[in-house]
């Protein structure tokens, strides 16, 4: 019995020892793997910023992203710092990462509210969400601004528009003007384009309300015609006739014109149904 005992207890230790040996060879053998060298390493706050800028230039966003947050990291303080905040939102901005420029440049905004170059970080915000590039979806599909999801428009017109009135001798705002009205007739669009959806579905009240939000919300769009019409045909089903007369008035007194003008009552296909 003490000799079985014994055998035990000394294969335990040899299995114990093997294992020992084995680990000590892997730590040594990490040991003796290359350690990865940071080339930025010793690098000044200006050498840094020159790297990033130049990546950036020459379109190699991200590596310019990993050089201005570096030396943000390193040199946290200073002018180099400040400016690799706003060129990491325009480095984000250029390789497609929208919400990442938007992040980048509000971060920016929150922590130096009056700094000299604030207004591009809002004229940057607004470009960021402001996409009229559509892509091959958009062309097939033929889709519009006024189609699409609104947030990124209104959060658009909305940095333009802070980037407007704050600074208003900008020379960012003449531009920040020109995107602000493309974004109105966007919205206004947008309206339209869901009251239409409910116009289609026989949802009268729904579709009066929408169009009657592009009155009211945007009255110098050219989307105010279409709107107006729809109003009409909604409270024409809807046995409004006053409402129904009014938004008829107001039509043919804007828009005298417009295919909409000869009102809900003709014969044959009513002029809506081409929706």
């Amino acid at each position: 019995m003490f000799k079985q005992a014994s055998f035990g207890f000394n294969t335990f230790h040899r299995v114990l020892g093997g294992l020992l040996l084995a680990t000590t060879l892997m730590l040594g053998g990490c040991g003796l793997l290359p350690e990865v060298q940071d080339e930025t390493a010793g690098w000044s706050a200006q050498k840094l910023y020159t790297e990033a800028k130049d990546n950036l230039n020459n379109g190699n966003y991200e590596r310019a992203v990993k050089l201005f947050e570096t030396l943000e990291s390193r040199y946290p303080f200073g002018r180099y710092a400040q400016q690799a905040q706003l060129e990491v939102a325009y480095a984000y901005y250029k390789d497609n990462e929208p919400i990442s420029a938007v992040a980048a440049c509000d971060r920016f905004i929150k922590l130096h509210p009056n700094h000299s170059n604030v207004d591009y970080a809002y004229y940057l915000k607004g470009l960021a969400n402001f996409n009229d590039d559509l892509g091959l979806l958009g062309q097939l599909s033929r889709q519009d601004m006024g189609e699409r999801d609104p947030r990124a428009a209104r959060e658009a017109f909305l940095a333009f528009k802070e980037l407007v009135t704050r600074f208003p001798d900008s020379k960012y705002a003449a531009d920040s003007t020109a995107r602000m009205k493309f974004l109105v007739n966007a919205l206004a669009g947008n309206e339209v384009h869901v009251a239409k959806y409910y116009l289609k579905r026989e949802a009268w009240v729904a579709a009066a309300n929408r169009a009657k939000e592009v009155l009211k919300t945007y009255p110098e769009a050219p989307a105010l015609e279409e709107a107006l019409a729809i109003m009409v045909v909604a409270y024409d089903k809807l046995k409004l006739a006053d409402l129904r007369d009014d938004a008829q008035r107001v039509l043919n007194l804007n828009f005298p014109n417009s295919p909409y003008a000869k009102g809900v009552n003709t014969e044959g296909k009513a002029w809506y149904r081409f929706w």
